[in-house]
């Protein structure tokens, strides 16, 4: 028994032995394929780095959008070849490109990933995150550098604008592919893309501009129409400071959001701090108006009232046609509420604010001293639409050619989104409809609303279940699993369970779940139960 033991400890020795020598030499040769990869040429592009990186020894900068410290999510990443590249498609463009692959475990998809705001970074989170699923994960700056509320770089710069618009990401594309194919020596067998807010613009371009470029493509809170949702926030930046009276201060956040909540919550059935669907409240601010003289937190003034009740009403013209949605009530308050995205700490200091006052300055009129009071719904959004709309725009609802090459799309909208107001995305999706007709549309296109979501995350309803990080490899959990299992599989996505997670962790205890259904299904309360079990819910036809 003894020298049996000695043998299988030997055994043992000679396989950990031989299984870091195969490993060793796994990493060898991957930092030579990866290093070789710095004289890859490719059209109108330059590789500037390539190198491999073991296991937990990667140094990156602080999250992308949030500053948060990533050394302990950098100290788990697995082996992987980092390859940058500056593409130059034009003499003006300067386009930054990353490419992270596995060293080993590669799942032989590509994951393209979107940006933010007037973008200007790289995620390396996401990034990260992708690539330690075994994807080869890809993400550019979008042709220039800075914060995703910076505009200034566009400021007479045409072509850059363009490469914000969509050509970065195509670009981005092509070059990653490129270099998946040498590095693996195949090429990806499936390729996704993936994008919020901006990032939904972009996935969306992908699918009317560049059909071939992604199987599957993940759209959530698109800004599409870029012209019209920026001409909305100059709008309402207006109206907040067209006087002193005008503003809305965050105090009375709070009050507006429990009023809207005692006016509405209980029209689905079930009170539960939720407007299961808002299009159901006709909340009117005129309720919690002042009583004369009166001005408290707890009421609005005259001109608040009237400013609340334009933020709700969209951009009009002067005949009242409604040119752009409004935002609908529900969710106001919270840290990624009304006070962050509309009405900010002070007058004309939201990040709509900013993101109107950019475009507007440095992509349409070309001057940086341009004043938001002099915004005209007529001139301003027709000088928009001449000088930016092709390049920026994404809300062709001919699907026909991604359709016809096997391309699936889901789309998801937060119900409460206080930066990109959710009406459009049905609007978008209603569009394609009419255009393409229910069944053919239903063959390839999945919408979801989530209720009480804010922008892309966030707010007191479920919002774990599309662009976290965090992805579940269940398709009924999680948004992009469904899409792989419709590219791949063919079972189309029905009922999507999302959660809402307690805390910053991603792992942390679920509070509630509630079914997200295909648009224009609704998640109706069964009537007993839980209302923060999805299990007491059912989807049904949308109550008229």
């Amino acid at each position: 028994m003894r020298l049996l033991r000695v043998l299988l400890f030997s055994w043992a020795i000679l396989i950990t032995c031989g299984a870091a020598r195969a490993q060793a030499t796994t990493q060898a040769e991957s930092a030579d394929r990866c290093g070789k990869l710095a004289a890859l040429a490719i059209p109108n592009a330059t590789v500037t780095s390539a190198q491999t990186y073991a296991a937990g020894k990667f140094v990156g900068p602080r999250q992308a959008f949030t500053g948060a410290d990533l050394s302990a999510f950098y100290a788990k990443l697995p082996a992987f070849c980092q390859v940058v590249v500056q593409a130059k498609p034009t003499s003006d463009s300067d386009i930054t490109i990353d490419i992270w692959m596995p060293v080993t475990g590669w799942n032989g998809r590509l994951q393209g990933l979107g940006n933010g705001g007037f973008a200007g970074l790289i995620d390396t989170y996401e990034l990260g995150a992708a690539m330690a699923r075994g994807y080869a994960a890809t993400a550019t700056d979008d042709g220039h550098t800075g914060t995703p509320i910076d505009a200034t770089w566009a400021l007479g710069h045409p072509e850059k604008v363009i490469d914000f618009g969509h050509r970065g990401i195509h670009e981005m594309t092509r070059v990653a592919k490129a270099v998946i194919q040498q590095y693996y020596g195949s090429a990806p067998q499936h390729s996704y893309f993936a994008g919020c807010s901006d990032g939904g613009r972009e996935a969306l371009m992908e699918a009317q501009r560049h059909p071939a470029d992604y199987d599957g493509i993940l759209a959530g809170a698109p800004a599409n129409y870029w012209t019209g949702l920026l001409s909305l926030a100059a709008a309402d930046t207006r109206a907040l400071t067209v006087s002193a009276a005008s503003f809305i201060p965050q105090a009375k956040v709070p009050a507006i959001a429990r009023a809207v909540v005692a006016a509405c919550d209980k029209l689905d059935g079930v009170s539960d701090g939720l407007l299961n669907d808002p299009l159901q409240c006709k909340f009117d601010p005129a309720t919690i108006q002042c009583k004369m003289g009166e001005d408290t937190d707890q009421c609005l003034t005259l001109d608040q009232a009237a400013s609340l009740k334009y933020l709700y009403s969209g951009l009009r013209d002067a005949n009242g046609q409604l040119l752009f949605p409004g935002y609908l009530p529900g969710a106001e308050e919270g840290p990624g509420g009304w006070g962050l995205w509309i009405t900010g700490p002070a007058p004309g200091r939201s990040l709509m604010a900013a993101f109107g006052g950019g475009y507007f300055s440095y992509m349409v009129y070309g001057k940086p001293d341009w004043d938001v009071k002099s915004f005209s719904v007529e001139t301003s959004m027709k000088a928009a639409r001449e000088k930016t709309s092709d390049a920026l725009d994404a809300i062709n609802p001919d699907l026909t050619a991604f359709r016809t090459r096997g391309g699936k799309l889901i789309l998801y909208h937060g119900w409460n989104d206080p930066a990109i107001p959710a009406l459009n995305t049905v609007n978008y999706y209603g569009g394609v409809v009419d255009k393409m007709g229910r069944s053919s549309v239903d063959s390839f296109v999945r919408l979801y609303m989530a209720p009480g979501v804010q922008h892309c995350e966030g707010g007191p309803g479920p919002d774990a279940f599309g662009q976290s990080a965090a992805w579940n490899p269940d398709p009924k959990l999680n948004a992009r699993s469904a899409l792989e299992n419709w590219v791949e599989k063919g079972t189309a996505p029905g009922i999507i369970i999302a959660s809402k997670v307690s805390g910053a962790d991603p792992a942390g205890p679920v509070t509630m779940t509630r079914p997200l259904c295909p648009y224009p299904q609704t998640a109706q309360y069964k009537g007993s139960g839980d209302p923060n079990r999805a299990e007491n819910f059912v989807c049904a036809a949308e109550k008229k």
